[in-house]
């Protein structure tokens, strides 16, 4: 995988001691999270149109894939989803556990530079800082309380599964995820069309610059609110850029299977931010730019039409 997708915690030390079992209360329970849209499943062609991808990415062939109905959150889980998780079931996240995760050299809080514990060697934009997690995402000193809207960071996989377990919910497969991602628009490039900046419009939240050592755009580089941007045709926001998004598939052994780009990919490096991109991480690691979001399966049969770009409100924090 390239580094600018995540680097891999995996491999680089032993892994920490299982955590103790939670309390996640009843599956199924209704929680707070985001807005949800009901989607009626079907077939259709899966893949790299265009033949863009990375050989070892293994996006073709185009082939024609079903999926049964099932309901998908508008938008990646945010932070003020992620704390309510936190504050009913006390739930440590395997950041925290470890004591450090990844973050991007340009973000890094200024209190946080005697905490950086290296360089990743293949991608020495990475630095591995002691302290970062999901609550202070550029390590410590940062903090979200101005990012209550934006997508959770520094989520392991097996983070993600916790949390679908409390919401009665779960990962979306790569079909189903892709499926959703194009929002009813077969063949395309990204969930809009093909062009990455209609008329000079910003669609996504990607880099803007030389990557990975200057940044051209306004503010600073970072995530933007999950429900930033337009939505495509379901009602998904940010189903290109923003955050990697974990899938349930495993991609090679060891590795999980994460969609989506996230605000580092550009196409002089990693144009993974298309729909039928892939890339993947080990399930223990966490980084600055990885989430999730979730999916929940439905009865058979039409859904109700919740109309365009109107995703069903769910209960929210």
């Amino acid at each position: 995988m390239s580094a600018c997708c995540g680097p891999a915690r995996s491999g680089a030390r032993p892994l920490a001691a299982p955590r103790p079992a939670t309390d996640l209360g009843p599956s199924g329970a209704e929680r707070p999270g985001p807005a949800r849209v009901t989607l009626p499943g079907g077939t259709f062609r899966m893949g790299d149109h265009f033949a863009e991808g990375y050989h070892a990415d293994a996006e073709g062939p185009v082939r024609e894939v079903e999926v049964a109905p099932f309901a998908i959150d508008a938008t990646a889980v945010t932070n003020e989803a992620f704390a309510a998780f936190t504050d009913a079931t006390g739930y440590v996240t395997d950041a925290e556990r470890h004591g450090d995760s990844y973050v991007f050299h340009l973000l890094l809080a200024p209190a946080a530079r005697p905490h950086v514990l290296g360089r990743v060697p293949q991608a020495p934009w990475w630095l591995g800082v002691a302290g970062a997690h999901w609550r202070a995402p550029e390590g410590p000193g940062s903090g979200i309380d101005d990012r209550a809207g934006h997508p959770v960071v520094h989520i392991s996989h097996a983070d993600a599964l916790a949390y679908c377990a409390w919401a009665g919910a779960r990962l979306p497969t790569e079909a189903e995820w892709e499926y959703a991602a194009r929002g009813g628009a077969e063949g395309r490039r990204y969930p809009w069309g093909d062009e990455l900046r209609p008329g000079g419009r910003e669609m996504c939240n990607i880099w803007r610059g030389d990557f990975p050592h200057r940044w051209r755009g306004t503010g600073r580089p970072g995530t933007v609110p999950a429900d930033a941007y337009e939505p495509n045709g379901f009602g998904l926001y940010n189903t290109s850029g923003n955050v990697w998004e974990w899938c349930a598939d495993w991609f090679a052994p060891g590795q999980r299977a994460i969609r989506g780009g996230s605000y580092l990919c550009h196409a002089s490096y990693c144009n993974r931010y298309r729909v039928a991109a892939r890339s993947s991480n080990t399930p223990d690691s966490s980084t600055g730019h990885g989430g999730f979001r979730c999916v929940r399966d439905v009865p058979a049969g039409p859904p109700a039409d919740p109309g365009p770009n109107r995703p069903e409100k769910g209960p929210r924090p």
